[in-house]
């Protein structure tokens, strides 16, 4: 094989990698998408786009050879003719014979081009991932450095590796992975009388992948230098286990090797080679190793488990056969974890600036120039031409698929599920029978309020002579009384019926300033870009605790690339909170030793030094780990940021109520006159004092200078004072203090200020575990001065959560509500949203009800979490500590201390979701016109296949389907497994987050009937004479074929300033379309007339519905309309990407 095929395959194969089509077994997320448009794909790259290079070599070879050769027959028949002796040594002919020889040299220019793409490409690409890195460029002081970053002359300048790129690991966290190999293609696809010889229940089979934690293993995620690379091997101790359900359980370890490389033994390698053939690649040898691990140690526990029958089938492939079906799964668990860590913010731009700095540097050599002949450089320019030609197609394609992904990333999210919690005396006491008769909601009850201890029973009472006449005891079937005696009850809607729900909501007037919370379960990047627009400038504060990066939280970091990648996620995320917070807010993060130094830089860099104002120290422990490596660490950081320091007022530490008295005059003060008016107590020793004007009045290094007589008569001043001093008031205050008598002479004669009001004394940077009451329970705090009972410690987190909740260590590393409260607290904001999006186990809106509870304040708190603690920790906590503030072994000590209180919660679709309800439009006449125009495939394939292809997919907005709002369906996948599930979309609600809508009123759906008929219409055109209309009016009807949902409330005139009290009124008309437009739309007019609604008045600004219609309609401004359609606002909102990190 010759060189240049050698190279040209070389490339082939990296090319191959880079766009992700050596993945066949990863059928998950954009492999999926590409493994569907493979052949598409490398069919375009080998015919299409690596041809160029062929051609356009085979073109400058040829012609220009036959073009030297010419040259130098005529050189020589000219140096004939003039006679020279030896022609072959004229200048001339030498001349042409070196250009001729230049090419021939050049005939590896192909070669060359395919070892520069290769070298190029290689060196920005990492498992999935474009890393801005250069490398092999020789730095002289006539050369670019090998670095270079984006830098506009700031002082300070941060930087790193990722910083150019979006984080989407948290899309979906694959640490712990489950799945049913029964459910496999291997096996669904199998005939039933084949399973059955081979051992296959119907039953299903779960398998769950898990990292042990790091307690159990050497290093549960160790975090390793820059040259180690972490891999995954089974966790020696116990390789595999069954779990309470019966189901298969593997146990690995992520960790670094000896040597940074993951291979297996002599021994090992012999005996695959054996079984899989010598052949075997040795990439492929962990694991097919560890799934015959697997087998081996699975029959050693269980030699009739139907596992193994499972276990003992192929998934085969083109080199391996007989590969193990487990060796597929388990390669799809490693690459989920290991690969595809960001997407490029612009691969296009960083490409081509990276290509022109690589062609510079490696392939001309500008400095080498000089010194080239013409043919040489000629040599150059032609392999730049060409190299240049085909890198920037191939870019262009990288960019498309990248910039898709980007699209998909930033596109807001569709909410999945709406419900909402909310104590009973906020509900209609008409829907308490449903409610008691409810056993899903009476069993939540118990489960999570106890309330089958509430009274007892009478024949116990009566045995026993407790009973308490006052006390409705628990029953089953709950009845409307005990509802009644116990309205703190937090009711959750996901027990009841839609239909249910929908009554509850609108008996709820203004609901959004009535809802006391959001909670959202989705990954935090995507929550903020859906929820931006409601809440945009309405934050009050943000605390955010997210991953420290200790290498032993969960926060999956890039090998190599462990800080780089956190600050590449931390600074998206913050990026987003600081957009939305008011002028007035404040930003708090709680950070360890690991990141503080990033972070705290980052801070200070992206929002202002002068924005950064404290970095606080908490001491987080009764006493430290002795054996944590070289030092007991006691504390964590909160760094303090605020959105405009020109209007924060500052954290207030203590509020002083007691009366107090302070100096007048103040040493470091300029000196002045000031008048004293008669009438002011003096406490001199004297009842009667007569000083001169003149007489100077000192005590320590501050003295004053009477300019008018003092005189005291029975201990008051009876004449007006004109006093010299370093006063520290003005003349307005002095007078003012002296006309409520809050000025007094004192016992040498100054003059103090007695002080009434509060005083606000600003919070210290140090929150010590102990306050000035000394050692106090967790629970114990005083918000009007934070530091008399300490600030809580991890020990008080685990032991609140513990008493909340019944169970040890429900979450990793909590933090103490009383934290949190005082933190908050310290901004002596009463209302607004407090929003924390690591929300993890609840803390803060722990936090926030705990003020509320305290000063009936007007709080709002929304947490984001992620993570499967969002059920099984978050919410729960929500709802507990809204029944009740004490609570022991996970039950209320205290049952009359709820609050009311109502919280909605929502999920949201994943970006692993949107990636798999994507489908193509595989149109054969689309296809044969692609294929018959080189140019158009070209530039179809290069810039808009995925865009094009995927059009009308549900996860890209279908709004065809916007027909029925209710039967908008999306596959949602249940995380950490390969499970999904259909789950109807809420549109209303997406929508109404796009539009910022603050909610109003959401009526029930109300369904109607009518019967027709046609009318003559003298104004209609000459080819119709008759309309459609209704026979009477429209009527409400159970079974009626119309359906309405009427939505209202407001958006803020100006964005940017929410609070102005400037409303634009909207209402948002939602409707079952029936296929049939004329009646569709007669129906939407008799509708809008049966509620006296007219789109001509000014009863709303804008009004939006769903499906074309004839309403009247008025231009409010040269782009807008007041009636809008619902499809085009949607795709306007769900696409526009403004405030993006």
């Amino acid at each position: 094989m010759s060189n240049t095929k050698k190279l040209r395959e070389r490339l082939i194969k990296k090319l191959t990698e880079l766009f992700q089509l050596d993945q066949p077994d990863l059928d998950f997320g954009f492999y999926r998408i590409i493994q569907t448009k493979a052949l598409q794909i490398k069919s375009f790259i080998d015919n299409d786009l690596l041809q160029i290079i062929e051609d356009a070599f085979g073109q400058i070879d040829e012609a220009r050879k036959a073009e030297l050769e010419a040259n130098i027959a005529r050189e020589l028949e000219a140096a004939k003719e003039y006679g020279v002796p030896d022609p072959e040594q004229s200048p001339k002919v030498m001349e042409a014979r070196a250009r001729y020889e230049a090419l021939r040299d050049g005939a590896t220019a192909e070669a060359d081009i395919y070892d520069h793409l290769y070298r190029f490409f290689e060196r920005y690409y990492d498992d999935g991932d474009f890393i801005s890195r250069r490398y092999y460029a020789r730095e002289s002081a006539g050369k670019a450095a090998p670095f270079a970053i984006p830098y506009n002359g700031e002082e300070v300048k941060l930087h790193w590796a990722n910083a150019d790129q979006y984080y989407v690991k948290t899309a979906d966290y694959f640490s712990n992975f489950s799945f049913d190999i029964s459910q496999t293609a291997e096996i669904r696809n199998m005939p039933n009388d084949v399973k059955v010889l081979n051992g296959i229940p119907e039953t299903p089979l779960k398998i769950h992948f898990r990292i042990v934690d790091a307690s159990e293993g050497e290093h549960g995620n160790v975090k390793e230098s820059e040259e180690k690379k972490r891999f995954f091997v089974l966790y020696e101790e116990k390789p595999v286990e069954f779990n309470d359900s019966g189901e298969l359980v593997v146990n690995f370890e992520y960790k670094s090797l000896p040597g940074g490389k993951n291979e297996v033994d002599p021994e090992t390698e012999k005996a695959l080679k054996e079984k899989f053939g010598k052949s075997l690649n040795k990439g492929d040898m962990p694991n097919l190793a560890i799934a015959l691990k697997i087998k081996e140690s699975l029959s050693q526990i269980d030699k009739e488990s139907d596992y193994i029958s499972a276990l003992n089938l192929y998934a085969p492939t083109e080199k391996i056969p007989n590969r193990p079906l487990l060796t597929k799964y388990i390669n799809q668990y490693t690459a989920r974890n290991t690969r595809d860590y960001f997407i490029h913010k612009d691969l296009g731009s960083f490409l081509k600036r990276e290509l022109d700095f690589y062609i510079k540097n490696e392939v001309m050599r500008l400095d080498d120039i000089e010194n080239a002949d013409a043919p040489a450089v000629e040599s150059y320019l032609a392999k730049i031409k060409v190299m240049r030609k085909i890198a920037t197609k191939l870019i262009d394609f990288l960019a498309q698929l990248e910039n898709f992904q980007k699209k998909l990333w930033l596109k807001k999210k569709f909410v999945t599920e709406t419900n909402y919690c909310i104590t009973l005396d906020r509900v209609p006491e008409k829907l308490y029978d449903e409610i008691a008769a409810n056993d899903s909601q009476r069993e939540e009850w118990v489960k999570l309020f106890a309330i089958d201890e509430i009274g007892v029973s009478q024949e116990v009472a009566e045995n026993n002579e407790l009973f308490e006449e006052e006390t409705i005891s628990y029953t089953v079937p709950l009845t409307v009384e005990f509802l009644k005696a116990n309205d703190k009850l937090v009711l959750d809607t996901a027990f009841f019926s839609d239909e249910f729900k929908s009554k509850l909501i609108e008996s709820i007037e203004d609901f959004d300033e009535q809802c006391d919370g959001l909670l959202i379960h989705s990954e935090n990047f995507q929550a903020l870009n859906l929820i931006s627009n409601r809440i945009h400038h309405e934050v009050s504060n943000i605390f955010i605790d997210p991953p420290y990066n200790t290498g032993e939280d969960d926060f999956l970091y890039k090998d190599a690339y462990a800080s780089s990648t956190w600050l590449t996620m931390i600074n998206e995320r913050i990026s987003k909170g600081i957009y939305i917070l008011n002028e007035t807010g404040v930003f708090f993060a709680s950070i360890g030793d690991e990141e503080q130094e990033h972070l705290s830089t980052l801070v200070r860099e992206k929002y202002g030094k002068s924005n950064f104002f404290a970095n606080l120290i908490w001491e987080k422990k009764k006493k430290g780990s002795f054996l944590s490596g070289q030092i007991a660490k006691m504390k964590d950081y909160i760094i303090c940021m605020s959105k405009d320091h020109n209007q924060f007022e500052g954290l207030v530490g203590e509020i002083v109520t007691e009366t107090e008295t302070y100096p007048c005059v103040n040493a470091s003060n300029p000196r002045d006159e000031r008048i004293i008016k008669p009438g002011i107590i003096s406490k001199y020793r004297e009842k009667d004092v007569l000083r001169k004007a003149g007489d100077i009045i000192s005590a320590g290094n501050m003295n004053l200078v009477l300019k008018s007589d003092l005189v005291i008569k029975d201990g008051k001043l009876v004449e007006e004072l004109i006093i010299e001093g370093n006063w520290r008031y003005s003349q307005d205050s002095m007078t003012e203090y002296s006309k409520n008598n809050e000025l007094y002479i004192t016992q040498d004669l100054y003059i103090r200020r007695i002080v009434n009001e509060p005083r606000y004394k600003k919070m210290k940077d140090l929150l010590p575990r102990l306050g000035s009451e000394g050692e106090s329970d967790f629970r114990a705090y005083d918000i009007t001065n934070l530091n008399k009972y300490g600030w809580g410690t991890n020990e008080d987190a685990n032991d609140e959560l513990h008493q909340l909740l019944g169970t040890q260590y429900a979450s990793s590393y909590p933090k103490p509500s009383k934290l949190l409260t005082l933190l908050l607290a310290s901004s002596r904001h009463i209302k607004g949203y407090w929003l924390d999006y690591f929300a993890g186990s609840g803390t803060t809106g722990h936090a926030v009800i705990n003020l509320n509870r305290e000063d009936n304040g007007k709080r709002q708190y929304i947490l984001v979490e992620m993570g499967d603690i969002f059920d099984t920790v978050l919410k729960p906590r929500t709802t507990k500590v809204i029944y009740s503030s004490e609570w022991k072994n996970g039950k209320p000590t205290s049952r009359d201390t709820g609050i009311s209180q109502c919280f909605k919660y929502i999920r949201l679709e994943s970006y692993e979701d949107t990636l798999n309800n994507l489908e193509f439009d595989d149109n054969p006449d689309h296809n044969r016109a692609i294929e018959s125009n080189p140019s158009l495939k070209e530039d179809f394939m290069l810039h808009y296949l995925l865009n094009v292809e995927t059009r009308g997919s549900q996860s890209l907005l279908n709004i065809d389907a916007f027909t029925d709002p209710t039967a908008y369906i999306l596959k949602v996948k249940k995380p950490g497994s390969d499970e999904q599930v259909e789950k109807h979309i809420d549109l209303i609600e997406t929508f109404s987050l796009l539009i910022g809508l603050r909610l109003e009123n959401m009526a029930a759906p109300q369904t109607f009937s009518a019967s027709f008929t046609r009318k003559e219409d003298p104004e209609l055109p000459e080819d119709q004479n008759t309309k459609l209309v209704v026979n009477g009016k429209i009527q409400l009807d159970a079974d009626g074929k119309w359906w309405f949902r009427k939505v209202e409330g407001w958006v803020p005139a100006d964005r940017m300033n929410p609070n102005n009290g400037i409303k634009e009124r909207v209402l948002i008309v939602w409707r079952k379309l029936t296929g049939n437009l004329e009646e569709d739309n007669l129906m939407l007019d008799e509708w809008f007339e049966k509620y006296r609604i007219s789109t001509r008045d000014f009863e709303y600004d804008t009004i939006y519905v769903n499906g074309s219609n004839n309403l009247p309609n008025l231009r409010k401004d040269d782009e807008n309309w007041k009636v809008r359609l619902i499809e085009e606002e949607f795709h306007k909102r769900m696409w526009d990407v403004e405030g993006e990190a």
